[in-house]
């Protein structure tokens, strides 16, 4: 009896795969949030969020977060934390919704030169930023896996050799090479905590392999490469509210790439299933960064399209002026009501 109603002792990861595969539904959704704010219907985001959520993402992590995933097998692609599959498939799929979408009221002038909006508060910000650190360590953390097969011992999502410490250390080296490349190039508090993302981002895709100087130098070139990429998209009349397509899309790409520069020739594995994978080599790592890229940015182009040609994508102006809660008839900032 004991044994019916107690835990199933030899499945360790059922729940965990359950839970941590939400919790990356989530953060999807998530990055998506941050770049579409402040004028996007509430509807039209929550069906663009379960898709990306539900359906974009899982297919991306099929093909590139399994042993039996056609771009590990066929290329060697290699993504232990998920780089790829979770942040540029994100960050491009918020680009397609944002060409559509346009930017926020007031943001550009009549010759093109960009304006900045400022968060309502910078405190709650950077602690909210301090928050999704924290978080990442839960996020990566449901990376490591434990093989209970011949020889037993952590590894990483494709069933090779790693450690917990080499998670957790490299994790901390990439929050430090990023906050400090991202601060020593903007001066700017919210981009010296954004850093953080993108150092983490950057170094995610080799995390289970890297070498900890060499995690914070990749998070540190991501330092400086999330804000850099960020003046770049505004340049081309492209309003990302949170500069979530620069920190997750193309700190994405980079932290994909640096996994073919560096680790080029390092062997595969193939202790699940026995599915051969070949070495981690550059190619692979540029084909599976091409192919993330695609996923993420057709189904958000293609269907945010669909929506602003419905009409049902941007809300009203008179909403945006009147803050995105109306829409909702709540009120986020009470502190703000004035007696009459």
């Amino acid at each position: 009896m004991s044994a019916i109603m107690g835990p199933n002792m030899a499945d360790q990861a059922t729940g965990v795969f359950w839970g941590a595969f939400t919790l990356f539904a989530c953060t999807t959704a998530s990055i998506l949030s941050g770049a579409v704010i402040e004028r996007i219907r509430m509807a039209s985001f929550v069906v663009l969020a379960v898709i990306l959520g539900s359906v974009v993402w899982n297919l991306a992590a099929s093909w590139g977060w399994h042993p039996a995933g056609w771009l590990v097998t066929e290329y060697g692609y290699h993504d232990a934390v998920a780089s790829g599959v979770v942040h540029t498939i994100s960050g491009f799929f918020a680009l397609g919704v944002l060409i559509n979408l346009g930017p926020r009221i007031g943001k550009f002038n009549a010759d093109g030169s960009a304006n900045q909006i400022r968060g309502h508060s910078l405190p709650m910000t950077i602690t909210g930023l301090m928050l999704i650190v924290v978080g990442f360590f839960g996020f990566i953390g449901a990376c490591v896996l434990y093989n209970y097969g011949v020889g037993g011992g952590w590894t990483n999502i494709y069933g090779g050799p790693t450690t917990l410490s080499a998670y957790l250390f490299n994790t901390l080296m990439a929050v430090a090479g990023g906050i400090i490349g991202c601060y020593a190039c903007t001066r700017d508090p919210f981009w010296m905590m954004s850093g953080a993302l993108c150092g983490v981002i950057s170094a995610a895709a080799g995390l289970d392999l890297w070498y900890p100087p060499l995690a914070f130098a990749i998070a540190f070139a991501g330092g400086y490469l999330g804000p850099w990429a960020a003046g770049q998209l505004e340049k081309m009349g492209i309003d990302d509210a949170v500069g979530a397509v620069a920190v997750h899309g193309v700190c994405g790409v980079w932290g994909l790439l640096a996994v073919g520069i560096f680790l080029g020739g390092y062997p595969g594995f193939s202790s699940w299933d026995g599915f051969d994978v070949p070495s981690i080599n550059m190619t692979g790592q540029v084909i599976g960064a091409a192919v993330m890229v695609a996923t993420g940015f057709i189904p958000g182009y293609v269907l945010s399209w669909i929506f602003n040609k419905l009409g049902i994508l941007r809300a009203g102006d008179g909403v945006q002026r009147d803050g995105m809660d109306s829409e909702l008839e709540g009120v986020a900032y009470p502190e703000e009501i004035r007696s009459q």
